[in-house]
Protein backbone atom coordinates (compact mmCIF):
# COMPACT_ATOMS: atom_id res chain seq x y z
CA UNK A 1 0.00 0.00 0.00
CA UNK A 2 1.34 3.70 -0.73
CA UNK A 3 0.51 6.89 0.62
CA UNK A 4 -0.96 9.49 -2.12
CA UNK A 5 -1.66 12.97 -1.44
CA UNK A 6 -4.69 14.25 -3.03
CA UNK A 7 -4.51 18.17 -3.35
CA UNK A 8 -7.47 20.49 -4.52
CA UNK A 9 -6.89 23.69 -5.69
CA UNK A 10 -9.71 26.61 -6.41
CA UNK A 11 -9.35 30.28 -7.52
CA UNK A 12 -8.25 32.66 -4.43
CA UNK A 13 -10.40 35.23 -4.66
CA UNK A 14 -12.67 35.42 -1.55
CA UNK A 15 -15.73 35.99 -4.27
CA UNK A 16 -14.99 32.87 -5.94
CA UNK A 17 -16.68 30.62 -3.22
CA UNK A 18 -19.50 29.20 -5.04
CA UNK A 19 -22.96 29.87 -4.35
CA UNK A 20 -23.78 25.97 -3.87
CA UNK A 21 -21.07 25.42 -0.94
CA UNK A 22 -23.13 23.79 1.15
CA UNK A 23 -24.28 21.03 -1.44
CA UNK A 24 -20.52 20.66 -2.59
CA UNK A 25 -19.47 20.29 1.21
CA UNK A 26 -22.50 17.78 1.54
CA UNK A 27 -20.94 15.67 -1.34
CA UNK A 28 -17.47 16.26 0.10
CA UNK A 29 -18.48 14.66 3.82
CA UNK A 30 -20.17 11.35 1.65
CA UNK A 31 -16.79 10.89 -0.30
CA UNK A 32 -15.14 11.02 2.94
CA UNK A 33 -17.36 9.00 4.44
CA UNK A 34 -16.45 6.34 1.53
CA UNK A 35 -12.77 6.66 1.98
CA UNK A 36 -13.44 6.15 5.85
CA UNK A 37 -15.86 2.51 5.20
CA UNK A 38 -12.79 1.49 2.44
CA UNK A 39 -10.25 2.16 5.02
CA UNK A 40 -8.81 4.47 2.43
CA UNK A 41 -8.53 7.79 4.63
CA UNK A 42 -5.19 8.90 6.39
CA UNK A 43 -5.92 12.40 7.23
CA UNK A 44 -7.99 15.02 5.42
CA UNK A 45 -8.32 18.75 5.85
CA UNK A 46 -9.48 22.03 4.40
CA UNK A 47 -7.41 25.52 4.26
CA UNK A 48 -7.55 28.63 5.10
CA UNK A 49 -7.18 31.29 1.60
CA UNK A 50 -3.56 31.64 0.55
CA UNK A 51 -3.28 35.32 1.41
CA UNK A 52 -3.48 33.84 5.64
CA UNK A 53 -0.09 32.08 5.16
CA UNK A 54 3.33 32.84 6.06
CA UNK A 55 6.57 32.12 4.47
CA UNK A 56 9.05 31.55 6.92
CA UNK A 57 12.95 31.82 5.63
CA UNK A 58 15.94 30.49 7.33
CA UNK A 59 18.01 33.48 8.66
CA UNK A 60 19.09 34.77 12.01
CA UNK A 61 16.16 35.76 12.85
CA UNK A 62 14.12 33.68 10.43
CA UNK A 63 12.61 36.09 7.78
CA UNK A 64 8.78 35.69 8.17
CA UNK A 65 6.60 37.40 5.42
CA UNK A 66 2.83 37.34 5.34
CA UNK A 67 0.83 35.48 2.01
CA UNK A 68 1.98 32.65 -0.28
CA UNK A 69 4.96 31.48 -1.26
CA UNK A 70 4.18 31.91 -5.06
CA UNK A 71 1.46 34.51 -6.05
CA UNK A 72 -0.88 32.91 -8.41
CA UNK A 73 -4.59 33.01 -8.72
CA UNK A 74 -5.20 29.54 -7.65
CA UNK A 75 -3.73 27.52 -4.61
CA UNK A 76 -4.24 24.44 -2.76
CA UNK A 77 -7.36 24.61 -0.76
CA UNK A 78 -7.17 21.31 1.24
CA UNK A 79 -6.19 17.90 0.72
CA UNK A 80 -6.39 14.29 1.41
CA UNK A 81 -4.12 12.10 2.20
CA UNK A 82 -5.37 8.45 1.21
CA UNK A 83 -3.62 4.77 1.02
CA UNK A 84 -4.63 2.58 -2.06
CA UNK A 85 -2.82 -0.31 -3.58
CA UNK A 86 -2.03 1.31 -7.23
CA UNK A 87 -1.71 4.50 -8.80
CA UNK A 88 -4.63 3.53 -10.52
CA UNK A 89 -6.97 3.11 -7.39
CA UNK A 90 -5.53 6.21 -6.03
CA UNK A 91 -6.62 8.25 -9.51
CA UNK A 92 -9.96 6.84 -9.43
CA UNK A 93 -10.30 8.28 -5.98
CA UNK A 94 -9.19 11.45 -7.70
CA UNK A 95 -11.63 11.73 -9.96
CA UNK A 96 -14.31 11.14 -7.32
CA UNK A 97 -13.46 13.66 -5.10
CA UNK A 98 -13.26 15.88 -8.81
CA UNK A 99 -16.57 14.99 -9.03
CA UNK A 100 -17.56 15.69 -5.48
CA UNK A 101 -15.57 19.54 -5.39
CA UNK A 102 -15.80 19.97 -8.89
CA UNK A 103 -12.37 20.77 -9.24
CA UNK A 104 -9.33 19.51 -10.55
CA UNK A 105 -7.30 17.07 -8.12
CA UNK A 106 -3.91 16.56 -8.28
CA UNK A 107 -2.14 13.09 -7.11
CA UNK A 108 1.18 12.74 -6.04
CA UNK A 109 2.95 9.22 -3.75
CA UNK A 110 4.64 9.92 -0.77
CA UNK A 111 8.22 8.87 -1.05
CA UNK A 112 9.74 5.76 0.78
Amino acid sequence: MTDYLLAMYYPQAESAVPDNIGEIMTRVAAYNDRLRAEDALVWTGGLEFANAAHVVRAGEPPLITDGPYLETNEAMGGFWVIRANTLEAAEQWAADASVATGLAIEVRAFQG
